[in-house]
């Protein structure tokens, strides 16, 4: 029983594999007997698609895209979520150690991923933000997509529960609130390390509530 169904498996396997090959020739067998109006017409539709591409780029760039910084105030905070399609939002205080780690983090992410507009914003000058999102602990970052937010990081428990989490590990965390591009696997952290720390750090969250992660609670 066990060696028919073994054999069906391996029976579908290489249909589908037949399949595939055969795809993919014929794709190759196109491509190779393309006249040459046909490659001018491909390479035509690929130059436009890098010029938009570029175009939306440089409009990026110019909306502040690249680069991570503060924004003055709540106002300033608004003009930016309603401009940008993502944007990611660090709720900082300059007294709060932790803060100044993100900060590092943010800044060297920022200009990998010019498609998300990467600020900050002191606490001690959005009273109005903090209540309404109810920011409670010191540092939050905050995804917010077509001036929405979804998802928002507290702390560090997510990110390995430790000062010393990685880049990898910062961005595959916000990749996972979909407001950056990522090719990597959303559902998976990128080390075995860091799968072990947020296992504990899950732990330690529920216990945490009084004697937390973070010293920093606003």
């Amino acid at each position: 029983m066990a060696n028919n169904i073994e054999n069906v498996l391996e029976e579908h396997l290489l249909r589908a594999t037949k399949m595939v090959e055969d795809q993919v020739d014929a794709e190759l067998h196109r491509l190779e007997t393309l006249d040459d109006d046909e490659l001018d017409t491909i390479r035509a539709k690929r130059l436009e698609q890098m010029k938009k591409q570029n175009a939306q780029k440089q409009d990026w760039l110019a909306q502040g895209h690249g680069s991570y910084s503060e924004v003055a105030d709540e106002k300033d905070f608004f003009q930016v979520t309603k401009k940008s399609h993502r944007v990611v939002c660090h709720f900082f205080r300059d007294s709060t150690f932790r803060c100044k780690i993100v900060d590092k983090h943010l800044t060297e992410l920022a200009p990998k991923h010019v498609e998300t507009r990467f600020i900050k914003i002191n606490v001690e000058k959005a009273r109005f933000l903090v209540d309404k999102l109810k920011v409670k602990m010191l540092p939050t970052i905050i995804a917010i997509k077509d001036s929405k937010t979804v998802d928002r990081i507290i702390g560090f428990d997510e990110l390995g529960g430790t000062d010393e989490f990685s880049n990898e590990m910062m961005e595959w965390r916000i990749a996972r609130s979909e407001v950056i591009s990522y090719s990597g696997n959303i559902y998976e952290p990128p080390t075995a390390e860091s799968k072990k720390a947020i296992h504990f750090a899950a732990r330690k969250t529920i216990r945490s509530q009084d004697d937390d992660f973070s010293d920093d609670d606003y």
